[in-house]
């Protein structure tokens, strides 16, 4: 593992623990060089499961990029990382029950805000607001009274 800090390719792993669901292993890390300690994630992740992009383009499937789209729809909110581990996880085990080796990045989402949704309909919002590229406050009102009228 590279060190996020200086860029070293040594390191030491220090603990190595598997997560409670069982679907992921979380190794903490010292760095030889720079004594920073970090955590990483070990995961399976689908075999040459590749995205068709809207623009018909093909990219393989990146748990990864996942995340980061879901952390920044959280940004300022109480999801913790543990909760975005689990929906994470939801979506890759979806995506493997699927048994295809192409699936639309519009299946992905579909995934991902389903999951968001039961744990934060802010972050959901948000999540739906880039998703389906909402073009005028009206696409955005009709989304948030689509969760009102659920309650």
């Amino acid at each position: 593992m590279r060190c996020p800090k200086c860029g070293c390719l040594d390191d030491k792993v220090n603990e190595t623990r598997m997560t409670k669901e069982g679907d992921a292993i979380r190794r903490r890390r010292e760095c030889a060089d720079c004594e920073y300690r970090y955590t990483t994630r070990e995961t399976i992740s689908p075999t040459e499961l590749m995205v068709v992009k809207r623009d018909d383009s093909r990219e393989e499937f990146s748990a990864i990029k996942l995340r980061d789209g879901l952390r920044q729809a959280c940004w300022k909110r109480t999801v913790s990382e543990r909760d975005l581990d689990c929906i994470v996880a939801e979506v890759v085990e979806k995506l493997s029950s699927l048994e295809k080796r192409e699936v639309a990045s519009r299946t992905i989402g579909d995934l991902a805000m389903r999951a968001l949704r039961k744990v934060d309909q802010v972050a959901y919002v948000r999540f739906a607001s880039i998703y389906h590229r909402f073009e005028d406050i009206d696409e955005f009102i009709s989304e948030v009274n689509s969760l009102s009228d659920e309650r």
